[in-house]
Formats: structure tokens, C-alpha cells, sequence
């Protein structure tokens, strides 16, 4: 299956951001996931209801104001609505630009179910990583999705995020990314 064309556009970035990594340390996941906002059986079965509920989970762990819920949620079905992020093969990377927000943030959801997301394979997707940034930060933003893609093409990354029952099962597979282990 040929990569999504956002892929193949981060990966024409990934050579200039290795060498900036080099210098300034390579961004992790434990950079912006925020752990307290991890959901392993996502209830949601269709795109919208997804996307809240996982931004619902950021709001939960501290980092999403309530009055924002409704705004993040718009925003990041706005950017949705340009094409979707559901990449193929289970996985989808929901994204946005918010300026509620002072830093990266994001968080992994699994699904056991699948959700429906018009993924470009039309398949469901059962592998989500949501971020939001601020609009004035789009080189962190920019990082965050060459670290995720870079991971995702590991199979055993994506394996092992599928058979992660728990929370700390799911950060476990989080940090032996970030280590190198996978």
C-alpha cells in the first residue's frame, strides 16, 4: 500500500529534522503524550464521537479547559474535514492548531471495536494518536507527526500498542519507543 501523501511530505522533512534532533535531542513521546489521558477501550464506534471522546480525556487529565471541549472538538473535525487522518491500517492521527492550548499536547486512545473514520483504506481504525498545539508553534507540531509516523511504521510498535491491555501497559510500549527498544 503506497504511503498517505502527508506521510511521504513528513518524511521529505525528516532528514533536515534528524539533523536539527541531532542538535537540539530528538523529540519523544513522553514529550507531549499526556498519560493520565490514555483510554485503552475507547467507546466511541463513529469519527465524531471518537474525537470527543478522546479530547473529553485530555480535559479529564487537566489539560483541556471545559469550556474548550466544543472548540477543540470543532477544530479538530475542521481539519478532518480537509482529508481524513485515518492513514490505513487501524491508525489514525487526529490533529489541530489551537490557541487554548501553550503547549503540545496529545494522547493515544485504542479502540477494541474499530471506528468507523474514512480512513483512506476504509478500513476502521483501532490506533489513535490525538494532538493539539498551539497555532504558534508549528515546528513542535510538525515533530510530533514525524515522531509518530516514524513509530507507526514499526510493526512491532503497532503490534504491541493493539495487545496493550492497561494504561501502564500502553506507556510501557511508549517508553520502550522512546528508548530506542523497538
Amino acid at each position: 500500500m503506497a504511503a498517505p501523501p502527508w506521510i511521504a511530505a513528513v518524511d521529505e522533512n525528516v532528514e533536515r529534522s534528524a539533523r536539527r534532533d541531532s542538535m537540539e535531542g530528538r523529540m519523544k513521546l513522553s514529550d507531549f503524550v499526556v498519560r493520565e489521558a490514555i483510554i485503552v477501550d475507547l467507546e466511541a464506534v463513529v469519527k465524531e464521537d471518537a474525537i470527543r471522546e478522546i479530547v473529553r480525556s485530555l480535559h479529564q487529565a487537566g489539560k483541556v479547559a471545559e469550556s474548550d471541549l466544543e472548540s477543540v472538538g470543532r477544530a479538530i473535525l475542521g481539519r478532518e474535514e480537509l482529508g481524513s487522518t485515518g492513514i490505513g491500517q487501524g491508525v489514525a492521527v487526529p490533529h489541530t492548531r489551537h490557541p487554548t492550548v501553550d503547549r503540545l499536547i496529545g494522547t493515544v486512545a485504542l479502540s477494541r471495536h474499530g471506528v468507523e473514520f474514512a480512513a483512506l483504506d476504509g478500513e476502521k481504525v483501532d490506533i489513535f494518536f490525538l494532538l493539539i498545539s498551539p497555532p504558534n508553534q508549528p515546528g513542535d507540531h510538525l515533530r510530533a507527526l514525524e515522531n509518530i509516523s516514524r513509530h507507526l511504521k514499526d510493526e512491532r510498535f503497532v503490534s504491541f500498542l493493539r495487545q496493550a491491555k492497561s494504561r501502564e501497559q500502553v506507556i510501557e510500549v511508549l517508553e520502550d519507543a522512546d528508548s530506542g527498544a523497538h
